[in-house]
């Protein structure tokens, strides 16, 4: 099993803390092309300026990392939710989970309501629905994980 296969959150999350350590290098850099190897991508390369997923309204800034990697069916992504923004109100068909950087919000799931803040991690179900609207007043910063069919 080659050591740097990301299997949990928790790896994905210290890939992404230690990424902006790195010097400024491409947008997506590859080791090889042959099996093994890895894929470096940085904020400023997939940050994308975006409504609220869902229908949830409001400005957020989404960044889509790996989401050009053919063969990849892990799905991951951070989202800032600027003040009044949200993910709207969604049914969910496979595993996710959320995990809140900073900033506060209040969550939906199956029509109750409960606050989170830096260190939560929400993890929904496949037949659950969902949403998540940003509180406060500095950006509510997420990291969002599933995973779908390889591209």
């Amino acid at each position: 099993m080659p050591i740097f296969k990301v299997r949990h959150v928790a790896g994905a999350l210290a890939i992404l803390m230690l990424a902006p350590c790195a010097m400024r290098i491409s947008p997506a850099l590859s080791a090889q092309t042959g099996p093994g190897g890895y894929v470096l991508q940085t904020d400023s390369a997939v940050r994308a300026e975006e409504t609220g997923p869902h229908k949830g309204g409001g400005q957020t800034v989404g960044y889509s990392f790996f989401s050009n990697v053919s063969g990849l069916k892990l799905v991951f992504r951070k989202r800032a939710l600027k003040p009044g923004s949200a993910i709207g109100y969604h049914l969910q068909n496979e595993d996710e989970i959320y995990y809140v950087l900073s900033g506060r919000g209040i969550m939906t799931v199956d029509g109750k309501d409960f606050e989170v803040g830096p260190g939560s991690a929400i993890l929904t179900r496949p037949g659950s629905s969902h949403g998540l609207k940003q509180t406060g007043d500095a950006d509510l910063v997420i990291l969002i994980n599933y995973e779908q069919p390889a591209r």
